[in-house]
C-alpha cells in the first residue's frame, strides 16, 4: 500500500490496528506515523511476536484497506463513465 493511502485511510487503520492488539496505547500506535516498519517493531516489542508474523499481520491489514480503497476508486470510475455516457445521448 502506498503512502498516501495509508496517511489517507489512519484513522481506519489505527483502528484497526487497536482493535487487534488492544494492549497498544494510542500514543504507541501514533509514534509510528503510520510507518509498516514502526508498527511491526513496536508489535514485535510490547508482544514478543516474531518479525516474520507481525509483518505478515500488518501486510494483511493494509491490504485489506488496500483493496477497499481500491474498489471505492473503482465504483467512482464506474459511476463516472455511466455519467458521462448519459451526457451524451
Amino acid at each position: 500500500m502506498n503512502n498516501s493511502i495509508i496517511s489517507g485511510k489512519w484513522k481506519e487503520i489505527k483502528g484497526e490496528v487497536m482493535k487487534t492488539w488492544g494492549e497498544l496505547t494510542s500514543d504507541e500506535v501514533d509514534r509510528t506515523q503510520g510507518n509498516a516498519t514502526s508498527l511491526i517493531g513496536l508489535i514485535e516489542q510490547k508482544f514478543g511476536m516474531a518479525k516474520e508474523e507481525a509483518t505478515k499481520k500488518i501486510n494483511e491489514l493494509f491490504a485489506k484497506h488496500s483493496d477497499q480503497m481500491n474498489s471505492k476508486i473503482d465504483e467512482a470510475k464506474s459511476s463516472l463513465r455511466d455519467e458521462e455516457g448519459k451526457d451524451l445521448h
